[in-house]
């Protein structure tokens, strides 16, 4: 099979670089001012992330110039570490769509991975479900997982004051405190409680000025490329959220986050899938905009493997069945991060939906 290059020639399709696995893709997000410029500029110069892409919205607003070796196009720069950073002033899906055609055709060097920086203002939900619903973006894409920058001298007071802030902490799948040390520690302990209180599960990290190792922010989702597979245990661990009393956080309820909360619904018995299902589709229905992130592990009735499932808001990923169990227990757990909403009404509207007569939940 051949393809037609822009100059009219022929190139033979197995000429070009097109990825066996999808290429994982991460979110960077964080508060204005939190160090997501500071925080790219350390990772773009770290050996291990070499072959990696960036979209920015704009360069006036990343430091780069230091790493910049020649400017490839308006929109796009080369950078000596073996990085590419592009910025996107329009549209998401039609950015990364000719970000991955023009790697195809060799007019960029062959990244492996895509960084998407947001600006200090934006909810990250729309980009995950960009991630998950755009066809081609999905068949060429993986995500990878969401990093959020808190500033740790500034971090009460912008959880405080701005909800767009709280959500971006609340999606995360790893939270990086930065400024650390422009603080004292009872202040920054403080800080780490209440970003535990709104996402539990996600490991929280220090860096100053930008230092830290990339492995600890990256290969942080549902696909682990080294184990080919789904790795649950890295982002669903119930064991850290207070099932005693589903998920309540006694923190000050003046703040915003009194709205957010994160809990986990275990399940001994099989859950049927239809069932199952259904209640998923009515909880999208009516509370969909305030079910920030879903993720969950289920025993189902009559699959002897377990079945992953991840949703953002009105967004749900095609379920995945696992080879096996990644531990010895067959309890069904699912993950929230909700805003203005109960687990007391999850947890009875699941059991309505799954019970009958004959096998109550």
């Amino acid at each position: 099979m051949t393809a037609a290059k822009n100059d009219g020639q022929r190139v033979d399709s197995r000429d070009l670089d097109i990825p066996e696995e999808p290429l994982a893709v991460s979110v960077l997000t964080g508060f204005l001012g939190s160090g997501k410029t500071t925080l790219l500029r350390h990772l773009l110069a770290h050996p291990a992330m070499e072959e990696t892409a960036v979209i920015v919205n704009e360069f006036g607003e990343i430091g780069l110039d230091h790493l910049l070796v020649e400017k490839a196009t308006e929109d796009t720069v080369l950078l000596n570490s073996g990085c590419l950073c592009c910025t996107v002033r329009g549209d998401l899906v039609e950015g990364m769509r000719d970000l991955y055609k023009r790697r195809v055709k060799r007019e960029v060097p062959p990244f492996k991975r895509l960084i998407i920086e947001t600006t200090g203002l934006a909810d990250p939900a729309p980009i995950l479900q960009t991630l998950m619903t755009d066809p081609l973006l999905s068949n060429r894409f993986r995500l990878d997982g969401v990093v959020t920058t808190v500033d740790a001298a500034n971090g009460s007071e912008t959880l405080d004051r701005q909800l767009e802030s709280v959500k971006q902490a609340a999606v995360a799948d790893r939270i990086l405190l930065t400024k650390s040390d422009l603080v004292e520690e009872p202040a920054r302990k403080a800080l780490e409680q209440r970003l535990h209180s709104l996402n539990p599960a996600a490991p929280i990290y220090e860096s100053v000025q930008g230092a830290v190792d990339p492995a600890l922010l990256f290969n942080a989702g549902l696909y682990d490329p080294q184990k080919k597979s789904p790795d649950v245990q890295a982002w669903l661990k119930a064991e850290a959220y207070d099932q005693t009393d589903h998920g309540h956080h006694h923190h000050d309820v003046n703040r915003h986050d009194a709205s957010i909360r994160a809990f986990c619904l275990t399940y001994d018995k099989p859950l049927d899938w239809d069932r199952f299902n259904s209640w998923v589709e009515m909880l999208i229905t009516l509370y969909g905009g305030n079910i920030l992130r879903i993720k969950g592990l289920l025993n189902v009735a009559e699959i002897e493997q377990p079945i992953v499932i991840h949703g953002v808001q009105h967004v749900f990923h095609p379920p995945v069945r696992l080879e096996d169990w990644p531990d010895d227990s067959r309890q069904s757990r699912i993950v929230f991060i909700v805003r203005d909403l109960k687990p007391e009404m999850f947890e009875h509207t699941l059991k309505a939906f799954n019970e009958d007569s004959s096998a109550p939940i």
